[in-house]
């Protein structure tokens, strides 16, 4: 029959949607000894006994007693103690025992009920081994006396099924009604009348017999005392007394009052009440008053212990006769127990990337009230990203709402309120510590979105020149931020190797020595990498600034200083105060203020006949010229930066004091001075020549170059080239205080006789270095390759005249 049940179970079991839906249900007999099989618990709730053991299986029940035991190596139910289903349940008609078998990881629960069936252990008792009854001798046949019913702990067919009378008699027999759950009686039925004077006493037993296999039974010794005269038994105006009586009621309060009549009078007619000795009332909290009938409470009651008390009240008059009613006092419930919380599974800390409606906890609530005072609601406090879900009967799951952030909210300290709904309600808290844990979701951010640094050039070695700082939102490893230069990408351009950055502090140091005039700045990437798995990394520009120092003296381009002899210029002695000479042109490669030139007259042969332009160069008449004037002047200019301390160079250069160009062919004092002459003479003469022909030149070169240069425009582009200078000059032009090409223009005028050498401005002045091409010029005027000089060195008002010899410096070298 067992196995039946447990097969019809399993199929119950595996036809449900969700096993947390419906209990597993087995069915046990009492009694059983310790170690009895139960049921295959983990096949009926459809898992493995490896299972069990990897998901950590326990058995959880709501009173804390284990009464079975999980084998988790086999999923076997066992019996864990002896079961007594009356020390149990008591007289209840079913005995349930229920208990969850919990899963962790993930967290799962299955109900479990066990019914614990009864067995024919317990005989029937009597509450008194001996009982007399004092019967007048004129009562009736059929008169019924009643007798104390036998007790019998077992239920349904083991318990109580008939009475006996042993031995028989013609007296009496035995009334059983067995109908009635709640008002079985037993009396003793007269069959015949008494008769004192025949028989004063009669003496039998009466036999109470259960239904077990083999029957057990109970025997009272039943002793009849044949009185004469009192022929009226009391009689009670309720068969069954009802009384309610709340379980905060005080100490001496009136629960119920009895009433019993006797037709009798006198003595025979005195009634006195007193509870009758039933099994489990000898310790009643209650007391009557043997006068008025009255119950009173003699101890609190609780209704959490025992909800009615069942009494019997006997009614006895002075003839000896008797009446037995039963009073039921039904305890009413008081919310006087607040909800009890109880946790089963509770996880903390928790990743903060755990998924919306992951389980935090696992709790019941309970509440021993009844009714209203027993009805519980669950709440959790102003939570956004936790809440509370039901789970099944009395169980709740505190689960995840939303996405959760350490770097927010490290720690929620969650209020569960459990409340019932008496009057006033009581009320449980339970608090829950959630730690966050952290998970590496936070790339490193740097202070700053890109990083200057600044190093002079010339530097020592494994200078420190900055430091570049990110922080990580994370924690522990997670945050622990290391740096390291990040490879550049083979389509940009590479990076200087002079670079390093520390790993631990972000230290950014310079290696070796740099050199401006070679490199003026450099770009690296610096990677901030935090220490999680897999780690996070953030990139930051770090732009490294050279420095310039005054470490380059400045180049004098013109005159150049290398020629020898030293070219003279040609002063006309008509001329006043303030005619240009010439231009002393000098670049240097610094940069800024170390690249500012200032030009001195450090020598001449009469200082005070010539002035010196400080910014421009230019070397001007400071008054005219007079015949006291020696014709051959020596100058020596010094040119000199704005650095600290100040780099300079000399420029030489010579002026002849001409009355006219004749005056080159007169005879001088010395034979060099002749020869000076017929030389200047015949680079006149070709550079005439050279002139015509140039002019014709470049009458065909501009009329090209204006025709080259609309369809340049109409293409949306113009090229620009410097081939025609020399490397030198263009370099020191780029990186000096040249950045523009320039054109001179040399212009010979046939009425002074004398030759002028002009500056002009840029061609381009807004444009690179570039080459200035050959355009048309009228008359005698002619348009050479561009040279390297500074913009305000080539204006309007810096024109002037240069002698034949200059011309055929710039003509022909």
């Amino acid at each position: 029959m067992a196995i039946a049940r447990q097969v019809l179970c399993l199929s119950a079991f595996l036809s449900l949607p969700h096993a947390r839906s419906e209990p597993i249900r087995y069915s046990l007999a009492e009694e059983a000894d310790s170690g009895s099989l139960v049921g295959n618990l983990a096949q009926d709730a459809g898992l493995t006994p490896a299972q069990l053991s990897a998901r950590r299986a326990r058995l959880v029940s709501e009173d804390g007693r284990q009464h079975f035991r999980l084998d988790r190596a086999t999923g076997r139910l066992v019996v864990a103690d002896r079961l007594d289903r009356e020390e149990l349940c008591g007289q209840s008609g079913a005995c349930m025992l229920p208990f969850e078998l919990l899963l962790a990881n993930p967290l799962q629960v299955f109900r479990v009920k066990v019914a614990l069936e009864d067995i024919n252990d317990h005989s029937p008792i009597f509450p008194e081994e001996r009982v007399t009854f004092e019967i007048p001798e004129k009562t009736d046949p059929g008169s019924r006396f009643p007798l104390e019913v036998a007790r019998d702990l077992d239920i349904g067919s083991n318990s109580i099924q008939a009475y006996h009378v042993i031995p028989k008699n013609a007296y009496f027999t035995v009334s059983f009604d067995s109908q009635s759950e709640n008002n079985k009686n037993v009396e003793l039925v007269l069959e015949k009348p008494l008769d004192r004077e025949e028989q004063a006493d009669i003496d039998f037993s009466v036999i109470a017999v259960d239904g077990g296999s083999p029957p057990r039974s109970g025997t009272t010794q039943v002793h009849i005392v044949v009185l004469d005269v009192n022929d009226n038994a009391p009689v009670f105006t309720q068969k069954i007394y009802v009384g309610q009586v709340l379980e905060n009621a005080p100490e001496g309060s009136v629960v119920l009052r009895v009433v019993a009549n006797d037709r009798d009078v006198g003595i025979n007619g005195d009634i006195s009440y007193q509870f009758s000795h039933t099994i489990g009332q000898t310790n009643s909290a209650f007391s009557i008053d043997n006068r008025s009938g009255e119950i009173r409470l003699k101890k609190p009651l609780d209704f959490e212990a025992e909800d009615t008390h069942e009494l019997s009240v006997r009614a006895r008059d002075g003839g000896g006769l008797s009446a037995i009613c039963k009073v039921l006092v039904e305890v009413l419930d008081v919310n006087d127990n607040a909800p009890e919380l109880v946790v089963s599974s509770f996880s903390s800390p928790l990743p903060e990337n755990s998924p919306p409606r992951t389980v935090v906890a696992l709790f019941s609530i309970r509440d021993r009230d009844a009714g209203a005072n027993g009805k519980i609601s669950c709440a959790l406090e102003d939570q956004l990203f936790f809440s509370l879900k039901p789970a099944y009967d009395k169980y709740y799951e505190l689960v995840t709402a939303s996405a959760l952030d350490r770097e927010e909210t490290a720690q929620y300290i969650l209020t569960v309120t459990a409340a019932d709904a008496g009057s006033p309600p009581l009320t449980t808290t339970q608090t829950f510590t959630v730690d966050i844990s952290d998970v590496n979701d936070n790339a490193p951010v740097f202070n700053q979105t890109s990083y200057t640094m600044y190093v002079r050039e010339n530097n020592v070695p494994t200078v420190l020149v900055g430091a570049v700082s990110a922080a990580d939102a994370d924690v522990g490893l997670n945050a622990k931020v290391t740096y390291s230069l990040s490879p550049i990408e083979a389509t940009e351009q590479p990076s200087c190797s002079c670079i390093s950055v520390n790993s631990e502090n972000g230290h950014v140091f310079v290696l070796k020595p740099l050199d401006y005039e070679k490199m003026r700045q450099t770009e690296v990437v610096v990677s901030a990498s935090d220490g999680g798995s897999p780690p996070l990394r953030a990139n930051v520009t770090v732009r490294l600034v050279v420095v310039d120092e005054n470490d380059n003296a400045p180049v004098v381009l013109y005159p150049a200083q290398d020629s020898s002899p030293t070219s003279s210029e040609l002063v006309p002695m008509a001329s006043e105060a303030g005619y240009l000479i010439t231009k002393v042109v000098a670049v240097d490669a610094d940069s800024g203020q170390n690249s500012w030139l200032s030009y001195h007259l450090l020598r001449a042969t009469d200082p005070g006949l010539f002035a010196v332009g400080a910014q421009s160069g230019e070397v001007s008449l400071r008054r005219p010229v007079t015949d006291r004037d020696t014709v051959k002047q020596k100058l020596i200019v010094l040119v000199r930066d704005n650095g600290q301390p100040p780099l300079s160079a000399t420029a030489a250069l010579s002026a002849l004091l001409l009355k006219d160009f004749s005056d080159m062919r007169q005879p001088h004092s010395s034979s060099a001075t002749e020869d000076e002459g017929g030389s200047l003479t015949t680079y006149l003469i070709i550079s005439l020549v050279f002139v015509s022909l140039l002019f014709l030149i470049s009458t065909v070169a501009f009329i090209v170059h204006k025709v080259c240069r609309r369809k340049e425009l109409k293409g949306g582009h113009m090229l620009y080239g410097a081939d025609n200078l020399p490397s030198s000059l263009t370099d020191a032009a780029a990186a000096g205080t040249l950045p523009h090409g320039y054109c001179y223009e040399i212009s010979l005028t046939t009425g002074s006789g004398n030759s002028e050498f002009k500056f002009l401005k840029p061609i381009l002045p807004s444009l690179p270095p570039q080459h200035c091409d050959m355009g048309g010029v009228t008359n005698d005027e002619q348009v050479f390759p561009c040279g390297p000089v500074t913009t305000e060195d080539v204006t309007p008002d810096n024109a002037g005249t240069v002698s034949a010899e200059q011309f055929n410096h710039f003509a022909f070298n």
